[in-house]
């Protein structure tokens, strides 16, 4: 049968998923609280926000927009995060001799970095010394 045919009887298909809406169909409200809620169990490591909106009945759009209005009233719009620096005075016996080392701490590990050391070379150990802590 060509595509230009025209039948008048419906091709017979299963219907795979069927869903059923009841109630009176207008719009939601939830209180910041259930937003709260919603948005943290999204944030847990491991978890599909999109599982968790299907859960409560939601679009994944609404859950990621909740999630987006959490971070800017907390005022954490990028995903900057600091180390602490811990600074101690060590003696040293000749500035002009001994070149000065700077050591990074990163769980067990301890990174020390001579000065001259290229920047792209030192990202890269950083990254697999954070992967492996």
């Amino acid at each position: 049968m060509s595509t230009l045919d025209h039948t008048f009887e419906p091709e017979v298909t299963t219907v795979r998923r069927l869903e059923v809406f009841t109630g009176t169909g207008r719009r939601r409200r939830f209180s910041e609280d259930d937003k709260a809620r919603v948005v943290g169990e999204t944030l847990a490591p491991g978890v599909v926000a999109s599982h968790v909106a299907r859960r409560y009945g939601l679009t994944p759009q609404q859950v990621f927009t909740w999630r987006r209005e959490a971070r800017e009233r907390a005022g954490t719009i990028g995903a900057v995060s600091f180390a602490p620096v811990v600074m101690a005075v060590s003696p040293v016996a000749d500035t002009k001799t001994e070149a000065t080392i700077i050591e990074i701490v990163i769980g067990a590990a301890t990174v020390r970095v001579p000065p001259g050391t290229d920047a792209a070379m030192l990202m890269l150990v950083l990254r697999a010394v954070k992967a492996a802590s």
